[in-house]
């Protein structure tokens, strides 16, 4: 089995790689730098650089290939860019025989549109993707894990002994490790018996924010307690990183989250039917604060 990466060089999708090898699968990496080279190698890829607005370039990475994993840049200068990067190699794949795509999504897609760029184009991706001929699994998992660490939010943890994060105590979340995520991609690669699925999932625990930081505690062995971020504080941090529109954006979600009495789901409880489907051995929040200890406790 030979199957191409993309994303490999970030949190969500480097995983996919050691999951595929576990397989025996043969993996090729694309990335936008051979900067990254020496990462990807020493994970098993055979790395390749490949630009997603290169057309010619992503049709001569995908022969030969038997399936991809795929996701959207996240933070694209244009968000809209994002469509005809998915179109470019949905276009490759059909072209070259590709068995399977498997999309990582970055997190639960909208049921309409709601005049999010970020959000908006990924529905027209899924459109594109179903409408594409080839044989497809799309992933789509609630919030990470990994984004604890984060500069908003690592940083609390290591010098105030807080898990800092811009949702509501009252809301609850099904975190999940992004190798858990890589694990289910791989799953969804190798059954045969899916090609034109969706699967939302999300970790086995449904934890509220004091829940979190209970849970987090328990992992890394000292007290920590729950700081509901204020929006305008993450905006800030976060700034830098997405410029000052980004930041807003994001900040104003919260906001509204902070405000709200309902709160969007970000947990699945019919995990148990898919993973029956996807076998994968889940982390829990504890376990995966225990292995990233030294991360935070410093």
């Amino acid at each position: 089995m030979n199957i191409l990466v993309f994303g490999a060089t970030g949190s969500q999708q480097f995983n996919v790689i050691e999951e595929a090898k576990k397989k025996g699968a043969e993996v090729i990496a694309a990335t936008s730098s051979e900067k990254s080279f020496e990462k990807l190698a020493k994970a098993g890829a055979t790395p390749v650089v490949a630009n997603l607005s290169d057309v010619e370039k992503i049709n001569e990475i995908t022969k030969g290939v038997d399936a991809i994993a795929f996701l959207i840049p996240v933070s694209l200068p244009n968000p809209f860019d994002g469509l005809q990067y998915a179109k470019n190699v949905i276009d490759a794949a059909k072209t070259n025989g590709v068995k399977k795509i498997v999309w990582n999504t970055s997190g639960w897609l909208e049921s309409q549109k709601v005049g999010s760029p970020v959000d908006d184009v990924k529905l027209d991706v899924q459109e594109y993707l179903k409408n594409s001929g080839v044989d497809y699994v799309i992933i789509e998992p609630t919030i990470y894990m990994e984004n604890m660490m984060g500069p908003f939010c690592a940083p609390f943890i290591s010098s105030e002994k807080k898990l800092a994060y811009p949702t509501p105590e009252a809301m609850p979340i099904g975190w999940i490790a992004s190798r858990d995520v890589s694990a289910f991609v791989v799953e969804a690669i190798y059954n045969e018996s899916l090609k034109a699925d969706n699967f939302k999932i999300s970790g086995l625990q449904n934890l509220k924010g004091n829940e979190l930081a209970s849970e987090f505690s328990y992992g890394v062995g000292e007290t920590i307690s729950y700081y509901p971020q204020k929006p305008q504080e993450f905006g800030e941090i976060m700034k830098p990183m997405v410029g000052e529109a980004g930041a807003s954006s994001v900040a104003a979600y919260y906001e509204n989250l902070q405000n709200s009495k309902e709160f969007p789901s970000k947990f699945n409880p019919e995990m148990n039917g898919i993973l029956e489907k996807l076998p994968v051995e889940m982390t829990s929040l504890s376990q995966w604060a225990s292995d990233n200890k030294d991360f935070f406790i410093k």
